[in-house]
């Protein structure tokens, strides 16, 4: 009786080891299918032969740096999105600062949520949109600032900034935080 009784505890183990391997499968097959979506919707995006780089570069505003913080005028924010270019202990990140169809200013880092140790996790304004140059997906300006999490520009909150008459500033102690967002960013393969 015993020894049916270990046979059967093995074969329920091999059935539970077949179940675990599968889920596993099953698992990693998904994984892998939603990352290499996030990567073809770059490729196709590619192959259309629409790179935005002339509107990023026209674009570009220097800011002024008060004791290592970030400030952006307020006078030099509209509708089309403006990229604030920095280094902070040796990395270089990126802040968007844009004004939405209804005149709310927003900010957010120019970094993808998902996407932003791809090399290519950035964004770039085609039209009334910002573009993720790794997954091809399209942000309204609406839309900055507004989500944390997921495949978006990565917010700069109220409570991470201060926002007075004038300027928008951002503290150097926060921009230190965010250079593990930047430690791989617009690397080229």
């Amino acid at each position: 009786m015993r020894l049916l009784k270990g046979i059967n505890n093995k074969n329920h183990m091999k059935r539970n080891r077949k179940k675990l391997k599968t889920i596993t499968a099953v698992s990693m097959t998904l994984l892998l299918a939603m990352l290499t979506g996030c990567s073809s919707a770059a490729v196709s995006k590619e192959s259309s032969g629409n790179s935005g780089n002339a509107n990023k570069e026209e674009n570009t505003n220097s800011s002024g740096s008060s004791g290592g913080d970030l400030v952006i005028p307020l006078s030099g924010i509209s509708e089309e999105a403006s990229f604030y270019p920095m280094e902070v202990e040796g990395i270089s990140l990126e802040v968007i600062a844009v004004k939405d169809s209804e005149g709310t200013i927003r900010t957010a880092f120019n970094t993808c949520q998902i996407c932003y140790d791809s090399g290519r996790g950035y964004y770039e304004q085609s039209g009334d949109v910002l573009i993720c140059q790794n997954c091809g997906n399209r942000f309204k300006m609406s839309q900055v600032e507004v989500q944390s999490g997921g495949c978006n520009p990565w917010p700069i909150f109220a409570e991470n900034k201060i926002v007075d008459d004038e300027n928008i500033t951002i503290s150097q102690d926060f921009l230190k935080e965010a250079t593990v967002l930047f430690e791989n960013w617009k690397v080229e393969y």
